[in-house]
Formats: structure tokens, sequence, C-alpha cells
């Protein structure tokens, strides 16, 4: 039986009054035309898809078992649009942006022997494994190295790592609050911004979690620790060690790996990312071959756009906060990420 949510926001306006100080939150009165991001938050092995196509052209998965209904990737968007709407009232809150991937075809069992060319549009079914979407929330805005950040939320499920085949158990969703660069739409999490493996039994459980993700996201903390990136320099020289040493980690024994930081970008990224440092219209590096920490924390997240998987995608983004954050702290004699320098 669903529980009745007993969680709710507390003290919204002290909150708002913590959180958004007035020299930092910028309401705008441009038109929605206007605000809506030009380029998906992931582009890599997926599509766009509207609420109404999951709500209406696609069917829900069930536990085979004992045919209980899953959580949809409907129902999921909806109760953070909710949560979202009621936590932030009275702020500018965008429709969510969907990207679906891993398509899932079927028939209706009228036409279970029907050739595939004589089939109709209503004797087939679909669904999707994944998906991940994003909601914007353009009237909180920051300024981070001279770009303009606007609030985020959102979520990803991937029915891949769900037991179908089972009676019904807890359900798993990724939840995640932070900031897009309006720039390049990539999107900057935090920590404590994000729930990587929120398990959950009905959607009144699952709004509980969106709730408690809300509440204690330090957005203070989180731009601070951002605009920190601003001032801090890697020559070329110690940029080529980073990629020379990004590549040699992925080909460590893990006793070794277990000793060094994270990092969960694949050959593949790394190499774009030495791409973009020398050719992005807006991350590049300087003349002189230095570039700040702030630009290459946005290789690292263009990179994750571009090119990671739904189910991977909010792991990765949570990896480069910490890892760039890790140079941050080896420029500053910590030696716990020294060894990509070494």
């Amino acid at each position: 039986m669903e529980m009745e949510l007993t969680l709710k926001p507390v003290n919204i306006t002290h909150n708002a009054e913590i959180l958004l100080p007035q020299e930092n939150k910028v309401i705008t009165s441009r038109s929605l035309d206007e605000i809506i991001v030009k380029s998906p938050f992931i582009e890599s092995n997926c599509e766009s898809v509207s609420i109404d196509h999951l709500r209406d052209e696609c069917v829900t998965p069930v536990f085979t078992k004992c045919n209980s209904v899953t959580i949809s990737h409907y129902d999921f968007i909806q109760a953070t649009t909710e949560c979202v709407s009621d936590f932030y009232r009275g702020e500018t809150i965008l429709p969510a942006e969907i990207r679906v991937s891993h398509k899932v075809l079927g028939r209706v069992q009228e036409a279970l022997k029907k050739p595939k060319a004589e089939l109709l549009p209503h004797e087939q079914t679909i669904s999707w494994e994944r998906a991940a979407f994003a909601i914007e929330i353009p009237s909180i805005t920051m300024e981070v190295g001279g770009n303009l950040l606007t609030l985020v939320v959102g979520g990803v499920r991937s029915f891949h790592n769900q037991n179908l085949y089972s009676k019904k158990t807890v359900e798993r969703f990724k939840v995640f609050t932070g900031f897009f660069n309006k720039i390049c739409t990539n999107c900057c999490v935090s920590t404590d911004g994000v729930l990587l493996d929120v398990r959950v039994v009905s959607l009144g459980e699952l709004k509980s979690h969106i709730y408690q993700l809300l509440n204690s996201y330090d957005m203070n903390s989180h731009i601070k620790q951002m605009r920190s990136l601003e001032s801090q320099y890697l020559t070329q020289n110690q940029f080529c060690q980073l990629i020379g040493r990004s590549r040699l980690y992925q080909h460590l024994p893990k006793e070794i790996k277990t000793t060094i930081p994270e990092l969960m970008f694949n050959d593949g990224q790394i190499t774009a990312i030495t791409k973009a440092y020398l050719e992005d219209e807006n991350f590049r590096s300087n003349s002189n071959g230095e570039i700040n920490l702030w630009k290459l924390f946005n290789l690292y997240t263009g990179a994750n756009k571009q090119s990671s998987y739904v189910d991977s995608f909010l792991e990765r983004s949570e990896n480069a906060f910490n890892f760039v954050n890790g140079i941050s702290k080896a420029l500053n004699g910590d030696n716990s990420s020294h060894w990509f320098f070494e």
C-alpha cells in the first residue's frame, strides 16, 4: 500500500533567503522562447521525446511473476515536476526536457503471427529502457567564469538494472539538482546534489527522496566551489601530463587504482577533452597554452554530454566535479590527486 507523503519542504522562504542572496539571484523577464536551451543536455545514443509520448504511446513494464506495474518513466517525471513546482513555488519552471534510449518494441496479442510489414500502428507497442530528464528553473541564475548558469533538477531511470522477471520489489532511480551552463548546456552537479541509488516501492517514497535532495542541496557552497576554479590554472605541460596519466590510469591494476582518485572517463572521452583544449570555442586554452580549472571542468562535462550513455551520464557528471576539485587540491599541495602530475 502506497504510503502517504508526509515530508514537505521546510521553511521555503527562509531557505530561499539563505541559499539565494539577492546579489546572486537574477529574476529574468525573458520569454520562454528565449530561455529554452538550444542543445540537449545529453546527446549520445539517445533521442528527444515529449511527456505526451511517454504517457500516450508507451506501454509500462511490469514485474512478470505477479504482473505488478512498475513506476513508469512518465510517473517519475511527473512526480519530480510536482516536487520542483512545490519546492520552488513562484519561480519560472520549464517543462522537462526528456531524452530516451534503448527502444523496446512489441506487439499486441492479436498481431503475434503477422509479418512485420503488415503490422498496423495500433498493433505495435513501444517502451524505452532508459530515460533521463532535466527540469530547468531559469528564474534562478548564477554567473561563473563569465558563463550564465541556471538551476536544474532532473532524474535518470534505467530498467536494465531492474529484475522485471521476478515478483515486485524495490525500484531504483537517480535524481539530481545542480546547474546548466547556458553557453553549452553542460550539466554541473556536486556530490550533495545527486542521489545515485534511490530504492523505493511507491511514488510517495520517491517524492520523499526528491524533497530530501532539494532540502539538503547547498547551492551557495556549490557555486563557491565552481567559482574557486576560475583563478587556478594548468600550464600546457601540466595539462599534457594530466592527459597522459589519465590514459595510463585506465590500464592500472585494481590495487593501484584504489589509491588514486577515481577517473570514470574513457580513452575516447580523454581524446575529446584533448581536442576541445585546442579547438573548443568557449573553453579552449589561452594563447600560451594555460587553461583555468573552470574551463577544464567544462571540457570534462562537455565530453560526458557528448558520449555517455543515459545510465552512466549522472555518475560521470559527479565524477567530473570531484576529479577537477581534486586537481585543484593537488595544485595547492594536497597529495591525494598528485599522481596525475608526477
